[in-house]
């Protein structure tokens, strides 16, 4: 057959694209649209969290039923997801950092994203409890109530208090996985929830410096636009020196060792010295725009890495222990 008369599929006269072409691009957006609900990267942190918490458990779990667990923790954590996007679409739309979201946008109806994430989160109790305990799946119906109706609905329109009390949501993680290992709820894993508890409000705070913009837009009370910068900052100071001393309970406590000394040491000093630099930071009260390389920018970043990094060392020590 001659070079010539090889024509790719989808490809059509005068460079037009086929119907068959286009089909599989709508069908290809809309499959990233429907992911898009689930918070993809919000995800990523649950299920990590949420696995460290099943692997420091005392005992063992079936590694298909371990799959089951840390998956029913993704798809409830996508369940909140896609019902926040829901709920939330009419200040989405008027948020830069957020109007393109699958329903702010107008891609997916919003009728149609709340089933999903009903349908999401009655799924993940259900496969929870069938794979594990009614422990794991109480703690897992728990966190998607708490973060639906009480942080969601309740709390972010209302109070600058939203994200300190609302963070409870994302502390639970680790208490599920445990409670699926073990069907109970330890001091360990009470002790991973106070430090997501803890670290949440210096990690979100910082976002909400440089989107601050966006939030007083959208009418959403965040505490830069109630308090204003200046108190904000300080806010970030003191919680993250709260969370460096919660941090090292595990330690104190006798339930981790030296590695997770040292990289809670480490990790500490590093966030300290962040959220230093974002109380010293002065650029937006000279009505300047926070810059996407500004110390809230570089705290936000950080933080993220220290909630990794810090559970890791916990799960690398505690194996060293055995």
């Amino acid at each position: 057959m001659a070079p010539a008369a090889h024509i790719e599929v989808g490809s059509a006269v005068g460079g037009e694209q086929s119907p068959l072409s286009v089909s599989a691009l709508e069908t290809e957006s809309e499959l990233r649209d429907w992911i898009a609900l689930l918070k993809p990267r919000v995800m990523s942190l649950v299920v990590f969290s949420g696995l460290i918490g099943l692997l420091i458990a005392p005992g063992r779990l079936h590694p298909v039923l371990a799959f089951a667990a840390v998956l029913s923790i993704a798809v409830g954590a996508g369940a909140c997801g896609a019902i926040n996007m829901w709920y939330d679409r009419d200040i989405d739309a008027l948020m830069r950092r957020t109007r393109n979201r699958p329903v702010s946008s107008g891609r997916l109806k919003p009728e149609s994203a709340l089933a999903f994430g009903v349908l999401l989160g009655c799924a993940s109790v259900m496969v929870m409890f069938l794979a594990t305990n009614a422990v794991a799946a109480t703690g897992l119906a728990l966190s998607i109530l708490f973060y639906v109706f009480v942080y969601t609905i309740g709390l972010k329109r209302r109070t600058p208090q939203n994200i300190v009390i609302g963070g409870a949501a994302g502390a639970f993680p680790p208490v599920i996985g445990w409670a699926a290992v073990t069907g109970c709820v330890g001091l360990l894993p009470a002790i991973l929830f106070a430090i997501i508890f803890m670290w949440t409000p210096p990690h979100f705070w910082s976002l909400a410096l440089w989107a601050s913009d966006d939030y007083a837009r959208a009418g959403v009370p965040m505490l830069p636009v109630t308090a204003g910068a200046r108190r904000t900052r300080v806010h970030i100071f003191a919680y993250t020196m709260a969370l460096v001393l919660v941090s090292f309970t595990p330690w104190a406590l006798g339930l981790a060792g030296s590695v997770y000394l040292a990289a809670a040491s480490v990790l500490g000093l590093g966030f300290v010295v962040c959220a230093w630099r974002v109380l010293r930071d002065r650029q937006d009260e000279r009505g300047v725009s926070l810059s996407q390389d500004a110390p809230a920018k570089a705290c936000f970043r950080y933080s993220l890495w220290y909630l990794f990094v810090l559970f890791t060392a916990l799960a690398v020590d505690r194996l060293i222990r055995g």
